[in-house]
């Protein structure tokens, strides 16, 4: 299992486009990862219930995303990680994936926060869009009461850094940010570099953003020293992507990136 004390990075597509394509870009990401000795959790949503619009794609049905999640652990030895958007679906996700996540815009359904905690697997939580580094204080609290009332001890949890509203269609990361919200969760911090260049609705019927943008932010979190992960979609090809086409990072970019990210983070150790 990963080292959530360690620097660790979070990375696929954003939603299965399909069963092939989701199990495909895990054996892609198995490989780059692989030459970056580096510990790496494979992400992808089997549904994306937060879109824009009605007819934004959204993935494929809960029980055919964790039967290719489970291929994917089982087959290439990688852990997965996927999104929980209701309070019933965190126990059949729990029995597959490492690790549960709670989208940011649901960071305060206090039913789904329990319910994830306490299926008793690691959970990501993303602080809402619309929230001040330290209200994740509260969210963590109610992981771990639910946590121990599950039998789990205090549970082990992670809160994710994703960008603060600023304005209309736009998003601004503040690195006081980071330190803040150790402080005030006792949690490792993952930083989410791809949604925090997202300019949401900016297309009207789906959101925007600038993916260039994202390796510039992800180095300015390292920096802080205050990051233990980094978050960041990709995609063979982003622009064909059915989903955040705009901001996910291609292939090609990863292994340089973790190994700029790698570079950074040894060069605060003591």
């Amino acid at each position: 299992m990963i080292d959530f004390d360690k620097l660790f990075f979070i990375a696929g597509p954003c939603v299965m486009e399909s069963e092939d394509f989701a199990y495909a870009c895990a054996c892609a990401l198995k490989e780059i990862f692989a030459t970056t000795n580096t510990p790496w959790i494979f992400k992808s949503s089997f549904d994306k219930a937060n879109r824009s619009a009605c007819d934004g794609f959204r993935g494929i049905p809960m029980d055919r995303g964790l039967r290719v999640l489970e291929k994917i652990r089982s087959t290439l030895g990688v852990a997965v990680l996927t999104d929980v958007h209701e309070a019933w679906q965190a126990g059949p996700v729990a029995e597959v994936a490492d690790v549960l996540q709670v989208p940011a815009l649901l960071c305060r359904q206090t039913d789904l926060v329990m319910a994830a905690a306490a299926a008793g697997r690691p959970v990501n939580y993303k602080k809402g869009q619309f929230m001040a580094p330290w209200d994740m204080g509260n969210v963590i609290a109610k992981a771990r009461r639910a946590a121990s009332e599950a039998g789990h001890g205090p549970g082990q949890f992670l809160v994710c850094e994703r960008g603060t509203m600023f304005g209309y269609n736009n998003l601004v990361v503040d690195m006081r940010s980071f330190p803040l919200m150790a402080e005030a969760t006792g949690c490792p911090v993952v930083f989410d570099a791809t949604h925090s260049v997202q300019l949401p609705g900016a297309l009207g019927s789906a959101s925007g953003g600038d993916a260039a943008l994202a390796p510039v932010l992800a180095r300015a979190a390292m920096a802080t020293g205050h990051v233990s992960g980094i978050f960041f979609e990709t995609h063979p090809e982003p622009a064909k992507a059915l989903c955040d086409a705009h901001v996910m990072l291609p292939f090609r970019e990863v292994a340089p990136l973790v190994a700029q990210l790698r570079a950074i983070a040894a060069s605060l150790r003591p």
